[in-house]
């Protein structure tokens, strides 16, 4: 090829690639004698370029994106993906069972956190060798049905509070907020007798009162718009129990209260972990609640922990196993050990930050430890069959003695209250006039990690 012509090339080229070629000049180059071997490669008249395709240079001429129409058409007629999303589609309101939701038993994890150092510990490398450690991985590998237990009672735990946060407003009745509640519950844990259900009675407390309130039989209160209403109740599968509540407040100038209480049970929830002492989890959460203080009608509070008030470990069939979780300082220095299962819950209160029993009692749950004891009041013996067939250990309310079918029971239940063998727990109160708020979650000490089990999007 000449001089002139690959300059004449050149020169087109480069208004190709600027899109400002004259056909007169690009017939021109493509008539432009050249070798026998350039002759083979002598291209058809290029037009130009359309919107949106790409060119490329191959050997100094210009290529079209080969089909780049052809491919747009193509795309367009494919199927588009649909989005994304967490997880299985669940009705409105919810109707399907978390173990028909979630099929192959693949149920979500919850918040997966490293284990604190001790504050007492000078080994650094505590968290570390937890999280990197063969020797841990195996061993929570060897637990896999136990957190798929946990896993599957958390699931509708969330499923079912999200639910409830939907519609609960002022001027229900609280005993229908409580069967609603319960009722869709029952349909997420898909109820089987002792295998799955209800851990305890939805704690649905007001105001002053904190904690153990659920209505009875004919009870008629009605949510109000002032109210400050603690949700709390619990799920298991195979004994496994999910503890978890929030707080409801629909004015706003509670949110103070609910902010501080949130805070510090995530405080807690921070500092708790393998080998870390139940002391150090009550000073961290006093110091945070106490940092929050809130203006009620012109008058200023410091917001308190409620101090005979605390979270617990947990164990199968059995919502308080042994170990206190403290929310003040100054508590003893047992240590929380791998495996684990502990409800970290906080109460704050604009009151004295105590609380005593009061109202009439609702809650009660067998004696985890009472052996055989000999009745003689038939009702008693009957009513005594009926928890051990529906409850076993776990906390139970007169509501759910009347689903059983269990008429004219107060004396009987009041006979095993006075022979040990269930124990009353009547419903928990700070002053009158003061508001309290509650916020609490489950969480599992895993060898290599802490779980928060049921953690969600909403707190």
């Amino acid at each position: 090829m000449s001089l002139e012509a690959v300059d004449k090339k050149d020169e087109l080229k480069d208004k190709i690639e600027s899109g400002e070629e004259e056909e007169e000049e690009e017939e021109e180059a493509l008539n432009t004698p050249v070798s026998a071997d350039g002759a083979a490669k002598k291209k058809k008249k290029k037009k130009k370029k359309p919107t949106g395709q790409t060119t490329e240079a191959t050997n100094g001429v210009q290529k079209l994106d080969i089909n780049a129409e052809e491919g747009q058409e193509a795309d367009e007629e494919k199927p588009k993906k649909k989005p994304t999303t967490d997880g299985p589609k669940q009705t409105n309101p919810p109707s399907i069972p978390i173990c028909e939701l979630f099929a192959d038993a693949n149920y979500p994890v919850g918040e997966i956190c490293e284990h604190p150092k001790p504050r007492d510990s000078l080994d650094n490398t505590l968290a570390v060798n937890r999280m990197t450690s063969e020797e841990k991985k195996a061993l929570d590998v060897a637990h896999t049905d136990f957190y798929r237990d946990l896993r599957q009672a958390a699931e509708a735990h969330r499923q079912t509070r999200r639910w409830v946060m939907s519609w609960i407003k002022p001027g229900m009745k609280m005993i229908d907020i409580c069967e609603q509640l319960e009722d869709c519950s029952r349909k997420m844990i898909k109820e089987n007798g002792l295998s799955a259900g209800l851990a305890f009675p939805t704690g649905c407390s007001l105001n002053h009162c904190a904690a153990h309130y659920t209505p009875n039989a004919g009870d008629e209160t009605v949510l109000q718009y002032d109210d400050v209403c603690k949700i709390d109740f619990g799920t298991h599968v195979n004994g496994h129990i999910i503890d978890c509540a929030f707080t409801v407040a629909f004015n706003p100038k509670y949110d103070k209260l609910k902010e501080a209480v949130r805070a510090a049970t995530n405080a807690g929830i921070k500092e708790a972990g393998i080998d870390v002492r139940l002391c150090d989890i009550g000073e961290t959460v006093q110091e945070v609640m106490e940092s929050y203080e809130i203006d009620l009608d012109g008058k200023t509070y410091q917001i308190k922990p409620i101090r005979n008030l605390n979270g617990h470990s947990i164990a199968p069939y059995r919502i308080h196993a042994g170990k206190s979780v403290p929310i003040v300082k100054g508590a003893e220095a047992t240590r929380m050990e791998e495996g684990e299962l502990y409800a970290i819950e906080t109460f704050g209160s604009t009151g004295k930050g105590v609380v005593h029993d009061d109202m009439e009692c609702s809650h009660y749950m067998k004696n985890f430890d009472v052996g055989h004891v000999p009745l003689r009041m038939p009702k008693a013996k009957s009513l005594l069959n009926t928890i051990n067939k529906h409850f076993g250990t776990l906390a139970f309310c007169r509501r759910w003695i009347d689903r059983t079918g269990e008429t004219k029971y107060l004396m009987g239940l009041k006979n095993l209250c006075d022979m040990g063998i269930v124990d009353p727990y009547p419903p928990l109160c700070d002053i009158k006039g003061c508001y309290t708020a509650q916020y609490e979650h489950t969480i599992l000490l895993r060898p290599t990690c802490k779980e928060v089990l049921s953690r969600g999007d909403d707190y």
